[in-house]
Parts: structure tokens; sequence; C-alpha cells
């Protein structure tokens, strides 16, 4: 990981827990697999011939094969972060390594932010502060926010990943109905979520707040096009926190221009915006700076229920949240 990533996720509390869960020397940091630091008969080039576990985050390099020929020991990856796509090669795979990775931890930030974005949503925050500050007093709250509140309404749930049934879960105390569109999904899992399930196209037009978890994929690009924006209904919230691409930026803000739309987009594409969009000034439109995932002091659970996962490889009893590399195709 970067020196910046280590001294953000890794606290004194944390690198004495690492210390008495494994042999580990605090003061080497690895950014990388190659270079001169790393050459043969270097203190670093001797740490990866005897490292067991790679303890990775953000910017971890590839584990490629001239990597992994540095570590003839290397059994498993501990990723105190989310995805593990980018440094996870078939190699990696092929040399049979077990892997973890904090996303679950990192989900709960992001389903924090989008269950506080839909419900500010169907309260019409947005468009109630916009009045209020142009007005300088109350407005009439019945006219220009008919159907005011969350009793009753309906969310959907665009991809149920591991951030997407966080949300439902979390959305379970309040009197909402909750749709599900996820092609891997069951009708038994939704129900067993609290979610029902529905084609995307009936999701879209049946929401009051849409709210986007899909993976990016080939496949996933603009899932939300001019076609499905215009299925959903005036005054619907699109809320976006997983990326940018998944919505097709021109169609969306055509809609959002016209006011049709309201949007909460914690990413979009491109990333930032130019400094020309529209969608900096709209009433109806929250942009935020891809801020709803782990920062701050939410960095330190990333780095607990990574060493809580070590702990588990050290004393025998294997991965709690043990990565597939067959499952990795359609995650974030």
């Amino acid at each position: 990981m970067s020196a910046e990533t280590r001294d953000a996720l890794l606290d004194a509390a944390a690198l004495d827990r690492l210390s008495r869960v494994c042999d580990v020397d605090a003061a080497l940091l690895l950014t990388g697999f190659d270079g001169p630091d790393s050459a043969p008969g270097t203190p670093l080039a001797t740490a990866l011939r005897d490292t067991e576990v790679l303890f990775t985050g953000w910017g971890c390099p590839p584990l490629d094969e001239e990597a992994l020929a540095r570590m003839p020991r290397l059994r498993a990856v501990v990723h105190a972060a989310g995805s593990l796509k980018n440094h996870m090669t078939a190699a990696a795979w092929a040399r049979g390594l077990t892997a973890t990775s904090a996303t679950a931890a990192n989900a709960l930030p992001v389903a924090e932010f989008t269950v506080a974005a839909v419900l500010f949503a169907n309260k019409g925050v947005l468009l109630g502060a916009h009045a209020l500050r142009t007005a300088r007093a109350r407005p009439d709250l019945a006219t220009l926010l008919p159907g005011i509140g969350n009793y009753r309404r309906t969310v959907g749930i665009v991809g149920a990943s591991t951030i997407g049934r966080r949300v439902i879960e979390l959305l379970r105390p309040y009197d909402l109905r909750v749709l599900v569109n996820d092609p891997y999904l069951s009708a038994a899992d939704a129900d067993a979520l609290g979610a029902t399930p529905a084609d995307l196209d009936q999701l879209l037009r049946e929401s009051d707040v849409v709210s986007v978890h899909a993976p990016e994929l080939p496949e996933t690009r603009h899932l939300l096009d001019e076609r499905r924006l215009a299925l959903m209904r005036d005054g619907t919230t699109l809320v976006n926190t997983a990326r940018g691409s998944l919505v097709d930026t021109g169609a969306l803000t055509r809609e959002l221009v016209a006011g049709r739309l309201n949007a909460v987009l914690d990413v979009t594409d491109p990333e930032p915006l130019p400094a020309d969009s529209p969608l900096y000034d709209l009433p109806n439109v929250l942009l935020t700076p891809h801020l709803a995932g782990s920062l701050g002091g939410e960095l330190a659970r990333l780095a607990d229920f990574a060493i809580d996962e070590l702990e588990r490889y050290a004393d025998g009893s294997g991965f709690a949240h043990a990565v597939r590399p067959t499952a990795l195709h359609r995650s974030a």
C-alpha cells in the first residue's frame, strides 16, 4: 500500500494488534514488487522471500508471475480495503493463494450514506431547503412537496451487492416497500433480505427513490440509459454511490435540467464533472465528492476487520470473508 494509506489506516493500536498476531516489521513498507529497493540481497528482497501473508491496502500493485516469484512462501492476502480485482491476478489464484478483503466493512458507511439520502429524498429536503433559501420564508410545503414523507414509499435497489444488501438491511425499520433487481438474486434470497424482486423496468417505474449498487462491468455501462431514465416517474430521486459509468450522464443531465428527476450523486462520469456542468447549480441535485466510502475515522473499521481475519488465519480457523475468484467477474 502507499505510505499515505498506511498512515491513515494503521494507528498505534492497530499496529500493536498486528505485532501480537504475526511477525511483522511495521517500518518496512512495500509500495511495489520491483525496483532497486527490492533487488536481490536487499532487506526488502529478504522480507519478500520470507513472507507468508501480504497485508495490503489501496494502491497494491498486481500480483503477477514476476512478483509471485519473489515470494515463494506466500500463501495468503489480507486486503484492508474493498475489491481485490486490481491485484489478485490469474497467476495469484493459480498459485493457490487464499484471499480476504474488507469489502463488508467498507460497505457500511456507503450503506449509511445511502439510507440518509433515501430518507432525505422522500422528505423533499433538497427542494425544501432551496425554497427556504430562495424565499427567506417558510414555503407552502403542501403545494411544493405533495406526498412528502417516507411512509409507504417505494425504494428500488439496483444490485444486490454487499452494499445493496446492507442498504436493504438498514431500511428494515422504516415503513418502506423495497424492490430489488439483480440477475444473480433468487426470489427466495430476495424474500430473505426483506425485499421484493422486480425486473429493472418495473423497479424504475414504481420507485420513489432508485439507488444504484451494481458493479462496474462492460455489460453494466449505461445500465440506466435514456430509455430507462424516462421510465422513472416525475419527482423520483436517483441515488448513485456505485460508479458513474452505470448512468448515462448526458441523458441524466437532461432529465435533471428539466426538473423532472432529482439526484444524489456521490460518483459521476466523468469524475469530477466538468466545471461547466449545470449539475453543480441545480436545486434538485446534490453532488458529493466520492465520500460515501470509508474515510477518516471509518478507516479504523477496515483495519480492525482485516486484522480479525489475520487472527483467524493465524489460529487455523480460516478466513470468515474469503474471496472466491469465481465471484470476481461480477463484483465491483
